[in-house]
């Protein structure tokens, strides 16, 4: 892999490295010995060590991922949201519905609902008026339900945008004013390609397509389908987030050219191509924090595993098989308990989704663990479950879901997401409705070190809660994550916001705030 000369972050390995390797090695080596999880780690120690060489390489570093500004928790506005991007038919009252059911002798795990199948399945989301009728639902602030967003370069030279790391789709896509392809010298037109996204309560964004440079962490990728909107709806056209980077699978890539649909590879599949990226490497991971946490530093990798903090797990890596068929993180999650007690989800399957905020489970799952949860009620007006406010975070259950054959727990603060009245906070966990899988999104994620091993299709898991908490509950205006977004290198602070750059991915602090 050739580096541009302003991506002077690949390094050669000299004596002196290769030595401090090997001490570093020597040293893990004797210490996996001792290591409770002795046979994982002696499975584990091959891929660690080429991992390892690979970062020395490529000077592959974390990407930190950083609260959204705008991000509001909002418990309504957050199951529409998963209602708009996954076309969910509820199956509990409540305001919202889908004008167009999906076809129910279609199977989702039979490769037949592939590709745009998403998108075709019904024609929007509606709002029951006050005299029970359906009607428009007016925009749900899609893009402000992105909780993460992160750095990525684009272009030549590199332009920083901020963008959502989203596994749950498979397109690149920016806005215009967010990076600018007639400033960049590498920037490739692909004649005769478009794409096009569009959600349910109207909020859309299109445009032209092209190939380019990008790094992430570190890690260069030429030739990278960038989509570059043309037109973008009111919702997308405001705020900090520049747009997406889909970690999802290219079957739903969006990209169409004369001929029909014709997915681009996303970056991922690009770093697998790669003739030096190793077998051991073909893969990301991703750690968020909650401001809760003593370090809530979230971020993700690309080409390597943080080492250390599956080993503050003390467990071994749990791996679950990934079937990419519909293009989604899916894998079985035959079983979920609440307080020890098992809840048998025979055949049941779970996607991971970190551009979901809420995690939503079968209906039967979810209503065994508000059952347990003095108080908690199912709002039709809220159209989701609510925990009376005078809950104490120590006597709500334990509830843990399947990732594979180990069960993870979601960590008891984040079963509250946000205020819904004076009265009641609306549930981090809610119905899936109609939708045959769980999908797994923020409220699971914060619990565990994902690692997403597209390379060897498989997803792993290792618990990540903290011990201590530091911070309130959740309120709408978050779980008392900073509201300001800093610039990753604090030095550029004072110059970026005194210049008034407008080059800059980032927002100046606002006054009383500070990085």
């Amino acid at each position: 892999m050739v580096s541009p000369s302003y991506f002077s972050n690949t390094t050669t390995l000299g004596l002196q490295q290769l030595l401090l390797l090997s001490l570093v090695t020597t040293n893990y080596t004797q210490h996996s010995l001792n290591h409770p999880n002795q046979h994982n780690q002696h499975i584990m120690e091959p891929i660690f060590l080429a991992q390892s060489k690979l970062r020395a390489e490529l000077g592959l570093h974390k990407v930190k991922a950083i609260p959204n500004s705008n991000f509001q928790r909002h418990g309504t506005k957050a199951y529409a949201s998963a209602i708009n991007r996954y076309g969910i038919q509820p199956t509990k009252p409540g305001p919202l519905t889908s004008r167009t059911i999906r076809d129910p002798s279609t199977n989702w795990t039979s490769g037949k609902f592939a590709a745009e199948s998403l998108r075709k399945m019904w024609n929007s989301l509606v709002e029951k008026t006050g005299d029970d009728k359906p009607g428009e639902v007016g925009a749900q602030d899609q893009q402000g339900d992105m909780e993460y967003l992160c750095e990525v370069l684009i272009g030549t030279p590199p332009q920083k945008v901020l963008l959502d790391f989203d596994t749950g789709s498979a397109d690149l896509w920016v806005r215009p004013d967010a990076f600018k392809h007639d400033e960049s010298s590498s920037f490739e037109l692909l004649k005769h390609k478009d794409w096009k996204i569009q959600y349910g309560d109207g909020s859309s964004a299109s445009g032209f397509v092209g190939n380019d440079t990008i790094s992430i962490g570190g890690l260069v990728i030429k030739k990278q389908a960038v989509e570059v909107a043309k037109h973008v709806s009111a919702q997308f056209s405001q705020g900090v987030m520049g747009g997406l980077l889909g970690l999802a699978f290219k079957q739903i890539n969006t990209v169409h050219s004369i001929t029909g649909r014709d997915p681009q590879p996303t970056p991922v599949d690009n770093m697998i191509a790669e003739e030096d990226i190793p077998k051991e490497a073909e893969l990301f991971t991703s750690a968020f924090y909650s401001s809760r946490d003593l370090q809530p530093e979230s971020f993700y990798t690309f080409g390597w595993i943080d080492q250390d903090l599956v080993e503050k797990s003390g467990e071994e890596i749990a791996w679950a098989k990934v079937d990419s068929t519909e293009g989604f993180w899916l894998f079985d999650s035959a079983s979920a308990s609440i307080d020890g007690e098992k809840v048998e989800l025979s055949g049941n399957k779970a996607i991971a989704d970190t551009g979901t905020t809420l995690a939503l489970i079968s209906d039967q799952a979810c209503d065994a663990l508000y059952k347990k949860i003095d108080g908690a009620a199912y709002s039709e007006q809220y159209q989701g479950y609510l925990i009376p406010k005078s809950a104490k975070v120590d006597d709500l259950p334990e509830l843990s879901v399947a990732v594979g054959e180990k069960e993870f727990v979601i960590q008891k603060e984040d079963l509250i997401f946000a205020d819904a009245d004076d009265s009641n906070y609306y549930g981090g966990v809610q119905s899936r409705g109609s939708m045959p899988f769980d999908i797994l999104g923020d409220t699971f994620l914060k619990s565990i070190y994902a690692i997403w091993d597209q390379g060897n299709s498989r997803f792993g898991a290792v618990p990540k809660i903290e011990k201590t908490q530091k911070a309130p509950l959740p309120s709408k205006d978050g779980d008392g994550a900073q509201k300001v977004i800093c610039l990753l290198d604090k030095t550029e602070v004072k110059p970026a916001c005194n210049s008034g750059s407008t080059g800059s991915a980032f927002v100046c602090p606002s006054e009383g705030h500070g990085c």
